[in-house]
């Protein structure tokens, strides 16, 4: 944003250097007044689409990654019904799992914007546990299914925090937004802009709000990767004896 400021006094002043000594602000044509006012609309409904796309990417993200932590808790309460040494087994293999998405596969995805192989073969031996399970008894067989629509629930969960590692915003919109900024920009600057602080401040700001803004896309592109990220928070509230 700073930077976005300096360019817009250094333009200025540049161009003001080198405008002839009898040039009137005041004869700017009507139509560009016209088009920079129609490109400045135009432009910010692309970057309110654009923020709000990448907003609701990350708020879905967020939404995988709790209802996968729910579903991984619900398995691991409800196989209390079983005999004691199924039932540990689970636990133990659940709480595997989610102590390797914390403290490793978190990274992984944080640089690398993928998730790994091992931890998709930790929630498959999870996986295994709930199903290869015959229930013993009417009471266990009741709790079999739910515990099955979990596990379910569980690796879709999972196959969607997957896919939404990587960037929400394909690089010709990117480009779109880039180009369309320098133009908009750039449409000030048209308008004949002389070196009086009001002038220069205002610019200044106008070329630092859209620099604001596409910092907010950009950090919201890869909801896992950035500044405001989507955290693992709702594993370590669900299973807090593995964050210690």
């Amino acid at each position: 944003m700073l930077g976005a400021c300096v360019v817009v006094v250094l333009v200025t002043f540049v161009r003001n250097r080198r405008a002839p000594e009898d040039e009137d602000p005041s004869e700017t044509p009507d139509v560009i007044e016209y088009m920079t006012m129609w490109i400045g609309v135009v432009y910010a409904i692309v970057l309110g689409l654009a923020i709000a796309g990448v907003w609701e990417a990350r708020s879905s993200a967020g939404d995988y990654v709790q209802n996968e932590a729910q579903a991984l808790h619900e398995i691991s309460e409800r196989v209390r019904v079983y005999p004691p040494d199924v039932r540990d087994r689970i636990r133990s293999d659940v709480n595997a799992y989610v102590s390797y998405v914390v403290d490793h596969e978190w990274k992984t995805m944080a640089n690398d914007e993928r998730v790994t192989d091992h931890g998709s073969a930790l929630l498959q031996k999870v996986r295994q546990d709930v199903t290869d399970y015959k229930p013993g008894n009417d009471f266990q067989a009741q709790s079999y299914q739910p515990l099955l629509d979990q596990m379910t629930a569980a690796d879709q969960a999972r196959n969607a925090r997957s896919d939404s590692t990587g960037d929400t915003m394909p690089p010709v919109v990117w480009w779109g937004l880039l180009v369309g900024g320098l133009v908009t920009v750039g449409m000030v600057f048209a308008l004949q802009i002389r070196r009086t602080a009001r002038e220069l401040v205002l610019a200044g700001l106008f070329s630092a709000t859209i620099a604001f803004m596409l910092f907010l896309i950009w950090d919201f592109d890869a909801p896992y990767s950035r500044g405001i990220a989507v955290t693992a928070e709702p594993f370590t509230n669900l299973f807090p004896a593995l964050a210690k």
